[in-house]
Parts: structure tokens; sequence; C-alpha cells
């Protein structure tokens, strides 16, 4: 596995990929908080599943001052 960091590529359409990863994940958990589901993610290589309020949490977290 490359474990090289992928901005880092000196290609960069390669390189904007992880702010475009980045985005979709946001989009992605902006809707299950919408829609109060729960989405499936990896944490330190572990399957794991995250409600809307867990989300809400974890961004509660990020930015104590943002707004739902």
């Amino acid at each position: 596995m490359n474990t090289k960091d992928i901005r880092t590529s000196t290609d960069p359409d390669l390189a904007g990929s992880f702010a475009a990863m980045e985005r979709a994940a946001r989009a992605a958990q902006d809707l299950a908080i919408k829609t109060n589901t729960s989405i499936v993610v990896a944490i330190d290589g572990k399957t794991t599943e995250l409600s809307a309020a867990d989300l809400i949490k974890l961004r509660d977290q990020e930015s104590p001052n943002s707004q739902h």
C-alpha cells in the first residue's frame, strides 16, 4: 500500500482529489444529518456506523460556534 500523501502529488488532478473527497464526505454527512440517518465510515481502519446525532456531536467538537 502506498502511504504517500496524495496532496503532494505532482499531478494537480490527483492532488486536488483530496479536497474533492473531503467535500463529498461533508455532503454525505450533511445529508445524513438532514434525513436523520447513519453513515458508515472507517475510523483507524475499523468500520463504524455514525448516527446523525454522532455527526452533530463531532461537528460541535470541530467548531463550537457552528450552526446546523
